[in-house]
């Protein structure tokens, strides 16, 4: 009797410390990757910068350049966490050399990647994506609120020669009315960040999108990328 109860008790401590093993094995994979927080990473864009008013002498004044994000140093944010530089620098076109215009930082907290703009503090994402997560990305600064979805998760993209395997989307505003037009979305390639940038907020007349009263259009484009 003794001796079966020590061969249940030894089954019991294989079994429970099988099952042990296995669970720290189990890969969480929350694609934190989508953020990009890689030290030393960088992303160049081609972007386009469109500012409408038809009160001043240029309505419609179109900027173009390039932009360039960099993974810096560590550094502490306006919320006095540890965090990283998100630095960005500014040229006109590729003749030019690259000027630093900003220094933001940069955090993957609690699953979330936010990002300091200007002491503005946005939420970019949540992890792990789904295709059921909404979340404010304006949860913790004074800008209006909105409701950001993801979609075509772990999807492959092509930006002109460019491949990127996995990429998702993260739907931040789409609305349309008599007066106003405010189309709002972000592209994301797992181990590079950002790709893709689309952004209008326009005052509008009469339903069309093309009388554009004020507001402002902004589109990055990815060029490449790379560590350094």
């Amino acid at each position: 009797m003794f001796r079966h109860y020590k061969l249940l008790s030894v089954l019991a401590i294989l079994v429970i410390g099988g099952y042990s093993c296995k669970k720290d094995q189990v890969n969480y994979d929350l694609h934190f990757g989508y953020f990009g927080l890689i030290p030393g990473r960088y992303v160049d864009y081609d972007v386009v910068e469109i500012k409408h008013d038809v009160a001043q002498a240029i309505q419609h004044d179109t900027l173009r350049y390039q932009l360039r994000t960099w993974i810096g140093d560590t550094i502490i944010d306006n919320e006095g966490r540890v965090a990283r530089e998100f630095v960005r620098f500014k040229r006109a076109n590729a003749s030019q050399s690259w000027v630093q215009t900003d220094i933001w930082t940069a955090i993957i907290e609690n699953n979330r990647a936010e990002l300091v703009e200007e002491n503005q503090r946005m939420i970019k994402l949540v992890f792990a994506p789904t295709d059921t997560k909404e979340w404010n990305p304006n949860a913790f600064n004074s800008y209006d609120e909105l409701t950001a979805y993801y979609r075509d998760i772990h999807k492959p993209s092509v930006i002109g020669t460019m491949h990127f395997d996995s990429t998702l989307v993260v739907e931040q505003e789409n609305f349309f009315s008599l007066i106003d037009y405010r189309r709002k979305y972000d592209v994301y390639s797992k181990k590079v960040g950002l790709i893709s940038k689309y952004y209008k907020d326009l005052k509008i007349a009469g339903f069309d999108t093309m009388n554009v009263k004020s507001g402002t259009e902004l589109f990055y484009t990815c060029i490449g990328f790379g560590v350094q």
